[in-house]
């Protein structure tokens, strides 16, 4: 009990010599020992790490997963370390809903259908969204959370350390530089006249406890400066290692871009494949037989085109009635046969899926194949004229790859 009380007694005066050194510093009052330039490079460098490194980890958090409910979920159960619970992912969410409502409605209705095939693709986006979720968890926000929970805690560690070292060097300073003053001063060859032998004796005295005051405080001194140095030296190697962390983070991050790339890759097949079956599925959208519409034959090119699917570009007015008003003569009763090519403009097109033209005017294509492709004054931008073999007609642009 002794000895723990002495030890405490001595903890307290060191923590009370670095408060007042400390304290003195901030006023102006006292010497400070700056480190070299090098170093505080290292120091503002591994501030900017963290720093950033922390910003980076959150947001991406929140990228993740947007729920602010789900991440504290989340948090707490890894603080507790505990497995967090399997959650579905949005997508799969309304794929449920779609596949409940199609059971409603009817699987063998229009609705139903699309419901159906719409469904199962979202729930395949849910499925790929799960997947770069995991991936970008292990690749990317782990490495991330190991350097701030590990080596950064580390880093401050030593920096704490370097730190009470610095302050014990610089009150070492001091306190050998009272030492010597009081020394000189002691030491002073007093005037006999004045003073009376006694006082002549005590300062002699005091010299020599002076001197020992001096030869102690230089000691000290020696130990604080090889404390310092040994611990400057420690924490100089732990910053280095910043730079074996920004090469650790530079893999990481390109993990992360490549698991997002085959996540958007993923998806944007997924919605190409529900667009095929879409438009091969039957008219889906079904009009009110007892609404004031317009009869098929007079009814405008748009609604035509939704009934064909939601990728089909919007066709041009045409127009059989001579002398109608605001009528393009290019686009007039518009008879492929007839159309020829101009002499300059033709260009190669590769079909990216497959598309069954609507009336004669049109032409069929089919996935992968090349047609020659152009375009003649007063067509919507959205449509361009096909050639295949001896074979011609109007061709949706968004079906096309266009080549060079």
């Amino acid at each position: 009990m002794d000895f723990n009380m002495k030890k405490l007694a001595s903890d307290a005066g060191v923590f009370f010599t670095r408060a007042v050194q400390f304290t003195e510093e901030k006023l102006g009052q006292a010497e400070k020992t700056e480190l070299d330039a090098h170093f505080e490079n290292l120091l503002a460098r591994a501030d900017t790490t963290k720093n950033w490194t922390e910003k980076i980890l959150r947001q991406t958090e929140v990228l993740l997963q947007p729920n602010p409910s789900a991440r504290v979920e989340e948090f707490l159960y890894e603080k507790l370390d505990r497995k967090v619970p399997s959650r579905v992912t949005n997508g799969e969410l309304l794929a449920q809903y779609m596949m409940e409502a199609a059971s409603d409605f009817g699987a063998t209705t229009p609705y139903g259908k699309t419901l159906i095939k719409v469904g199962e693709t979202e729930r395949r986006l849910g499925g790929a969204e799960r997947d770069f979720i995991h991936a970008a968890s292990i690749n990317f926000l782990t490495p991330l959370r190991n350097f701030l929970e590990g080596d950064w805690r580390t880093i401050s560690k030593e920096r704490r350390i370097l730190q009470n070292r610095r302050l014990d060097l610089d009150a070492c300073k001091a306190r050998l530089k009272k030492a010597k003053a009081a020394e000189a001063k002691a030491a002073a060859v007093p005037d006999f006249q004045e003073t009376r032998p006694r006082n002549y004796i005590l300062s002699a005295s005091a010299a020599a406890l002076w001197s020992d005051e001096v030869e102690k405080a230089e000691h000290e001194l020696r130990l604080a400066q090889t404390e310092f140095d040994r611990q400057a030296e420690v924490t100089r190697l732990l910053l280095e290692g910043i730079n074996s962390t920004h090469v650790n983070h530079l893999r990481c991050l390109h993990e992360f871009a490549e698991a997002q790339t085959t996540y958007f890759a993923q998806c944007y097949q997924y919605m190409l494949d529900l667009q095929k079956q879409l438009n091969r599925l039957p008219g889906t959208f079904v009009g009110n037989t007892e609404s004031t519409s317009p009869p098929p034959s007079a009814a405008s090119p748009t609604a035509m085109v939704a009934a064909t699917g939601p990728a089909v570009p919007t066709l041009p007015v045409v127009t059989t009635i001579a002398g109608a008003p605001n009528s393009a003569p290019g686009v007039e009763a518009l008879n492929p046969s007839e159309v020829k090519p101009p002499s300059s403009g033709t260009r190669k097109a590769r079909v990216l899926y497959d598309y069954d033209a609507a009336d004669s005017s049109e032409l069929s294509l089919l996935s992968d194949e090349m047609i020659t492709v152009y375009s003649l004054p007063g067509m919507d931008p959205d449509w361009l004229i096909g050639e295949r073999g001896n074979k011609k007609g109007k061709v949706p642009v968004t079906y096309l790859e266009l080549l060079s």
